[in-house]
């Protein structure tokens, strides 16, 4: 304020006791420019906190908008009051459902050698009451029931004899048979079936004692069902191992993580996968530490898929792919909650995408023409800048750490950084567009989850997570899973193909 000023105009306007108007304007100037002031800075703090207020609000808005159709969240999550149910992502193929043409389909069909065949005579004459007892058929109809007979536990008692020699008198006693050491015990295909039920079936402990009992006669004790599973989990020490190295080797692998509850602390289960192998391992964390003590991704020089978690990051001798289906659960939330069009766009793009390296995979191609991947990814670009223009960078606020950018735009920050691992899938046709492979895979550990609520003990999971994997690596494989737990209970477990 140029107070000389003031007092100079003041003189001017009043030529009578100038001096002392003049003091007084200048007074009254004064403290109305520092009450001006004063409110000013009221006002601006008053504004940086409605800021704060409404990002505050649009973050709690999108908690309350988030579901398993716009984010990453389960489907159970939702709970029963959602109408209509969310949506899925997936673009219909105009197929009609069931079989499609040319699918041989699996049916109940006669078989050529049944086990029992019952001859059914009749004894008279329906026309006139004639015996018939001696005269032949000409013609028959077959017809096959196919059961179950009661199925009962086998006892076999061993007798080992001693003789005395006739020349020296001594007596030899015949050894018993291996694995065949105590009174009485259960046998080999006992523990298998037991195995079998609690692992690959899922039921808990107490259950699978009473179905042994139920239906076979064989009442096992829920900790002779715990130690079949302990001698399980020993056998396939070398298996695991084996399988572990061949995901380490694989030029494509999925990789993913899920909470679970031990003991009633919260642990992490992650998975290891392809499309003929399956690892898991339960850690207490869920970064790299836990990742290292895998032991696949230290060791992992292919294409690794995953959500995009930031522990994934920091493995660079390896290269990278984002799951897109977790991409086009964002974008739907960023068209349907913020309304903002270029999300919707990109959807439409990415899946654009897809069916473009689906037909070339479909034709035998090794890639996408370089033509048409560069028309793709420039339709792409375009569509982040529209995407970051609705979405700024905040000016920085003093603070430790970059502004937080929401939802909407930590999605395009993403999409824009890691470009080569968001289109991986357009690079190369042997990198899937999402990550379903190892969400598929870890899958059946919540179902175990939901059955059970949590795994009492670290050793219980470390065993369901060995087993579990080689259950699923069998599968894949189209292995017997009943068979291959019999020899593995043995002491020989069939190894799956692992290169």
């Amino acid at each position: 304020m140029d107070t000389q000023r003031i007092r100079e105009r003041v003189r001017e306007i009043y030529p009578q006791g100038q001096d002392a108007v003049a003091e007084l304007v200048v007074t009254l100037i004064a403290e109305l420019a520092a009450q001006l002031e004063s409110v000013a800075v009221r006002v601006a703090a008053l504004e940086a906190e409605n800021a704060t207020l409404r990002r505050e609000n649009a973050t709690l808005r999108a908690q309350l908008g988030t579901n398993s159709h716009n984010s990453s969240k389960p489907p159970s999550s939702d709970g029963p009051g959602i109408k209509p149910h969310p949506k899925s992502q997936r673009v219909r193929s105009g197929r009609k459902p069931g079989g499609q043409p040319g699918h041989p389909g699996h049916t109940l069909a006669l078989v050529d050698a049944p086990d029992e065949i019952q001859v059914h005579r009749p004894d008279v004459c329906q026309a006139c009451g004639q015996s018939l007892e001696e005269v032949p058929a000409v013609r028959w109809e077959r017809r096959q029931v196919v059961d179950l007979p009661p199925v009962r536990v086998r006892v076999v008692e061993h007798h080992a004899e001693t003789i005395p020699c006739p020349r020296c008198a001594g007596e030899t006693t015949a050894p018993f048979p291996a694995g065949v050491e105590a009174p009485i015990q259960y046998g080999p295909g006992v523990a298998t079936v037991a195995v079998y039920l609690n692992q690959e079936q899922l039921i808990p402990l107490e259950r699978t004692s009473q179905v042994l009992a139920e239906l076979f006669g064989c009442p096992l004790s829920e900790r002779t069902v715990e130690r079949a599973v302990g001698v399980c989990y020993e056998q396939l020490t070398g298996v695991d191992a084996a399988i572990r190295q061949g995901i380490a080797g694989a030029a494509v692998a999925h990789f993913d993580e899920t909470g679970v509850n031990i003991g009633g602390k919260g642990h992490w289960l992650h998975v290891a996968s392809t499309a003929r192998l399956t690892c898991y391992a339960a850690q207490p964390k869920r970064g790299r530490a836990a990742m290292d003590a895998m032991g696949v991704l230290p060791h992992f020089r292919g294409r690794a898929v995953h959500d995009g978690l930031a522990s994934y990051w920091q493995y660079e001798q390896c290269t990278h792919a984002l799951c897109n289906a977790h991409h086009l659960r964002e974008l739907t939330f960023v068209e349907e909650q913020l309304g903002q069009p270029w999300a919707q766009e990109l959807k439409e793009l990415l899946r654009e995408m897809k069916q473009v390296v689906d037909e070339a995979r479909e034709h035998g191609m090794a890639a996408v023409p370089v033509e048409v991947t560069r028309e793709l990814e420039r339709r792409y670009d375009v569509l982040l800048v529209a995407g970051l223009e609705a979405n700024p960078r905040p000016p920085p606020t003093g603070k430790p750490g970059r502004p937080k950018r929401g939802k909407a735009g930590s999605l395009v920050d993403r999409l824009r950084e890691h470009k080569g691992a968001a289109l991986a899938f357009l690079d190369d046709v042997r990198v899937p567009f999402d990550n379903n492979q190892a969400e598929r895979d870890i899958r059946m550990t919540k179902v175990r989850q939901k059955i059970s609520g949590c795994f009492r003990t670290s050793t219980g999971a470390d065993r369901f997570c060995r087993i579990r994997g080689y259950i699923s690596t069998l599968r894949k494989q189209g292995m017997p899973i009943l068979s291959a737990l019999g020899k593995t209970m043995a002491g020989a477990p069939p190894m799956p193909v692992t290169t």
